[in-house]
């Protein structure tokens, strides 16, 4: 007969290595039960979407930089830069697969410093910082304004309309910003003549982005089906008339755009639909 210390007590006999935790198990493929080790995903991030983000980062900075080198005009081309590489890295990482929580949050950092702190510095360092206290005080409102309206779309992306969004984009508040400055020193007027005007453009810009007011996103444009001939002939146009004046034109498409979402806001109050974009179901399923 064994001794009691020989004996093992029962239940002692593990299946399983100590240390290897049943998520890392998974069932053989034949369906035998057999345990097998799960591999870890390996941690990292995806160099393509966020090599545009950091290029549009670095086109904020440079504004920035420019700013305080009493280079404007540079300043607001770089501006421009950062918003045509923000459109790009969001749609080269649905393209490649590439989406990840890192690259949702570094855009939002980027944005911030691009078509946040950027055009704020840029409108003070301009136009502003005659007015004295006043003109640090439009700058900070215009800079709080794109903070608050990069944090709310980070919460609320879930449950906003996907063909709006809620108050003013922070990039086209920057090109509103940024076109002022090119089309003011395209006509050679001097930012002394203009503290009220850029007072006015940058505060409207601020207070319009964390505002509720619709403006259309464009993002229920199926790119990937076929188009009447006309469309790249109305496309090349634009293109002309953009080239034709740059200034101008740029100033004055983003004047419309900023004024039209009040239209929108205005015309669901018109037509008794809900102003807010807030998605129900009750309201998402009536405009399906």
């Amino acid at each position: 007969m064994p001794s009691l210390k020989s004996r093992k007590p029962k239940g002692s006999f593990k299946l399983f290595p100590k240390g290897v935790r049943k998520s890392q198990l998974r069932i053989d493929a034949d369906g035998n039960g057999a345990p097998v080790m799960a591999k870890r995903r390996a941690r990292g991030v995806y160099l393509l979407p966020n090599a545009f983000t950091t290029a549009a980062l670095f086109c904020g900075f440079y504004a920035i930089v420019m700013a305080m080198d009493q280079n404007f005009l540079k300043a607001a081309v770089a501006i421009f830069a950062a918003m045509v590489l923000d459109s790009l890295d969001g749609r080269v990482a649905r393209m490649t697969n590439t989406q990840s929580e890192f690259g949702a949050q570094y855009d939002s950092l980027s944005d911030m410093i691009s078509f946040g702190a950027a055009p704020a510095l840029v409108a003070y360092e301009w136009s502003l910082r005659g007015m004295g206290k006043l003109g640090w005080i439009g700058a900070f409102v215009y800079c709080a304004g794109a903070a608050l309206r990069l944090a709310r779309f980070n919460t609320n992306i879930a449950v906003v309309d996907k063909r709006y969004f809620q108050g003013l984009p922070s990039p086209a508040a920057a090109a509103l910003i940024a076109s002022f400055v090119l089309l003011m020193d395209d006509l050679e007027i001097l930012p002394v003549n203009l503290h009220w005007y850029a007072w006015c453009i940058t505060l409207f810009a601020g207070l319009t982005m964390v505002t509720n007011v619709p403006f259309y996103s464009f993002k229920d444009l199926n790119l990937k089906r076929s188009f009447p001939f006309i469309a790249p002939l109305l496309i090349l146009l634009v293109y002309v008339i953009v080239v034709s004046d740059p200034p101008k034109v740029l100033f004055g498409l983003f004047v419309l755009y900023g004024l039209s979402g009040y239209a929108v806001l205005l015309w669901r109050w018109r037509n008794g639909r809900p102003i807010s974009i807030i998605q129900t179901s009750h309201e998402s399923h009536e405009e399906k």
